[in-house]
């Protein structure tokens, strides 16, 4: 009976159980679907640091487009000496030597851009013609024209201060040539103005007032264009009473108006700054921050970081290259990961052989860019480690006449150094600084390398540069190889497990901010007028173009197609200059101070 008892119960509680646990798993199945339906739909408040009005610099190889200066900067002062002839109401009087008069002219003026200005200028001379009757300038006795007219000779006394805008139409036309350009020597400038004008020397004294317009060619010796020699044509206009005459009923050559129209030879000497940037450098750039913005994400999403820097040869930027100069040969950034010494080629090599059988000098001899698309073939048929800072191996090469000649036998053409004036660079330099004098010899060459750009100088960057604490260092090699791929040498340079975790980053996860801090350092020896501004405006340049062409690469790359341009920065800090005492600009603490900070916040759902 007991027996009995119990296996009803038994068979009861398994029953109850079976319920139970059949209840139990359905409600485990609708909080699965709810929990499920929440992680699709659930959305996170997220902090962004530029979701909105980043202000983004203009793009520095814009010719048409600089910055404006302060108001101090640009002015100028002129001189210039010359004659007019005098049209007036009676001009075919007398002889046409009577009309002529010698004309001085200084004055003051300012540019507000390479293209607008203004002057304020004052002149003085006299005005020589004829009248039939006398007024208050006519002088002498009376005199008889071959066809037995009467007149009297007339000389008009003035001074007169004038306003004028100043149009340069080679720069309207042509765009601002930038700083220490060779390019528009000449130029042509247009002015339209007007003045008042002061007679004198009579006993009724009068002002009027003047129109002015001048046509100017301004000839430059050199590329700094502190000074012009000037040839300006000009006519002034006055009213038709100028010169005296009133009865214009008498006058066979009456005229709306009298004028003065003649040609001048002068100088204009322009006061520092006389350049503008090309919004470089740029301050900080303005944009919003702690604006909150509504972010889906999944369950428990990967926040991070990562953190890499570049490094570049000193007075180089990429400014005149791609991929901040859209088409050019030369990618700076391929340069920096494959390159090979400055990315010239010699583009007479019949010419070369023979100048160095001979020991000639090859400076004279023209040189062309090699493309950067083709740089993986060379280092491969060549052996040679490309790269800037990419290995042990300096990016100079040896201008050894037997070393240039195996290069040439492997590839077809001698490679070539970059000329500019007296210097002779053995890596590559940007235009804009290349006629910098540098304190020695060797700092024209890179004789060290310290894999900077390698995964293998990631220590070297840990120990001096002191990258975040919170963030995932990376080196340029493991970044491009990620991004570009992993050809050639630069598979040596960067590291497997690094490049599989950054292809797992770009693969899964959204890019949130890019932020790109350029530094340069202090090392400039310009010696002339104002040479600590001078030599830290270069530097500055330098710092934001860094990172200008840094973020530029990644923009255009495939991996950051779907990244906002809301989103990258360009941060050129106060002041990016790193304060290095070593004068040698291939010592570490030289190279270390020429980078780009780059950090990456990223996101990876889950």
């Amino acid at each position: 009976m007991l027996i009995n008892k119990l296996k009803s119960n038994i068979n009861l509680n398994q029953k109850t159980m079976k319920r139970i646990a059949l209840i139990l798993m359905v409600l485990g199945c609708c909080m699965s679907s709810i929990r499920a339906q929440e992680a699709v739909t659930r959305y996170d408040t997220v902090r962004c640091e530029t979701c909105d009005s980043l202000t983004t610099p203009q793009p520095t190889d814009n010719k048409f487009r600089v910055v404006t200066n302060k108001f101090w900067d640009n002015w100028f002062v002129l001189a210039d000496v010359g004659g007019h002839v005098f049209l007036g109401d009676y001009g075919s009087v007398g002889k046409f030597s009577g009309l002529l008069s010698p004309e001085l002219n200084i004055g003051v003026g300012k540019w507000f851009t390479p293209g607008i200005g203004v002057k304020l200028q004052f002149g003085i001379s006299n005005s020589r013609g004829y009248s039939k009757e006398p007024t208050y300038y006519t002088y002498g006795g009376q005199k008889t024209a071959d066809d037995g007219t009467p007149y009297w000779k007339s000389k008009m006394k003035w001074w007169d201060l004038s306003a004028s805008a100043m149009f340069n139409l080679s720069r309207l036309f042509c765009g601002y040539e930038g700083k220490d350009s060779d390019k528009l020597m000449n130029q042509f400038i247009a002015s339209v103005g007007i003045g008042a004008l002061h007679h004198w020397g009579i006993d009724e004294q009068r002002n009027e007032w003047s129109g002015h317009l001048e046509l100017q060619y301004s000839r430059f010796f050199s590329r700094k264009k502190n000074f012009s020699l000037d040839l300006k044509a000009r006519a002034t206009l006055y009213q038709t009473n100028f010169d005296g005459i009133t009865v214009k009923s008498n006058g066979e050559d009456s005229h709306w108006f009298d004028a003065n129209v003649g040609l001048s030879v002068g100088f204009t000497y322009y006061f520092k700054k006389r350049h503008w940037d090309r919004c470089a450098p740029c301050e900080r750039p303005v944009y919003n921050v702690n604006k909150t913005v509504i972010m889906p994400t999944n369950e428990c999403p990967e926040y991070g970081t990562m953190e890499f820097y570049v490094f570049f040869p000193n007075n180089y930027s990429g400014r005149n290259d791609a991929p901040t100069v859209s088409g050019a040969p030369v990618n700076a950034i391929d340069y920096l990961a494959s390159g090979i010494f400055t990315q010239k080629k010699f583009d007479n090599a019949e010419a070369v052989a023979s100048n160095l059988k001979s020991g000639k000098s090859l400076s004279k001899l023209n040189t062309s860019d090699i493309p950067t698309e083709n740089i993986t073939s060379i280092a491969k048929a060549t052996g040679i480690d490309g790269g800037y800072e990419m290995s042990d191996t300096p990016i100079s090469l040896s201008m050894d006449a037997s070393n240039m000649n195996m290069f040439k036998d492997m590839t077809g053409y001698y490679y070539a150094p970059m000329y500019y004036g007296n210097n002779t660079w053995y890596y590559r330099v940007d235009r804009e600084t290349a006629g910098q004098r540098l304190l020695g010899a060797d700092n024209y060459k890179e004789s060290k390398s310290f894999s900077l750009n390698a995964h293998d100088g990631l220590e070297l960057v840990k120990n001096n540069l002191k990258p975040d604490a919170d963030a995932e260092l990376y080196s340029f090699a493991d970044i491009y190889s990620a991004i570009e791929g992993n050809d050639g040498n630069i598979a040596n340079a960067a590291n497997t497990e690094a490049v599989n975790r950054l292809n797992e980053i770009f693969t899964k996860g959204r890019i949130i901010y890019v932020m790109a801090e350029g530094l340069a350092t202090s090392q400039d020896n310009y010696i002339g007028e104002d040479s600590e501004n001078v030599g830290l405006e270069r530097n500055k340049t330098l710092a934001y173009n860094r990172a200008y062409t840094v973020v530029n690469w990644l923009k255009g790359n495939e991996k950051f197609r779907n990244v906002s341009n809301n989103v990258f920065a360009v941060n050129a800090l106060v002041n990016p200059i790193v304060k290095v005492d070593d004068k040698s600009v291939q010592g570490l603490n030289s190279k270390l101070g020429r980078c780009v900070k780059v950090r990456i916040h990223f996101v990876i759902d889950k």
